[in-house]
């Protein structure tokens, strides 16, 4: 279980970077800046669990990295979501949905 705001549930790190890759290729750094953003500042991704992650879902065939130059002029590793990607981000969707709503009702038991 989550002990800080910032921690992240075992599991829920795919699900999000699929889902920041949903909008385009990006490098590893934006990922995590497109967590926080989405997640409004409360979800931080550290580069010791997210580049662990993305070489995983490349190695799954969920996403690919090219070679690319970033905002700032540096070379960085650009992902994008793969046909495969997109589906499992589906599967994932779905399942933290019934997770989360299985949740919700549990909280609810008084």
């Amino acid at each position: 279980m989550a002990k800080e705001k910032n921690d992240l549930l075992q599991g829920t790190l795919d699900l999000l970077v699929l889902k920041s890759l949903q909008r385009g290729p990006v490098h590893g750094f934006g990922i995590s800046v497109q967590i926080r953003q989405m997640s409004q500042d409360v979800l931080q991704v550290e580069q010791g669990s997210l580049y662990p992650a993305l070489y995983r879902l490349e190695e799954q065939g969920w996403i690919k990295a090219e070679w690319g130059v970033s905002d700032n002029n540096r070379k960085a590793r650009f992902y994008t979501l793969t046909p495969a990607g997109r589906k499992q981000l589906a599967v994932e969707t779905s399942n933290w949905e019934q997770v989360s709503a299985a949740i919700n009702l549990v909280l609810k038991v008084t």
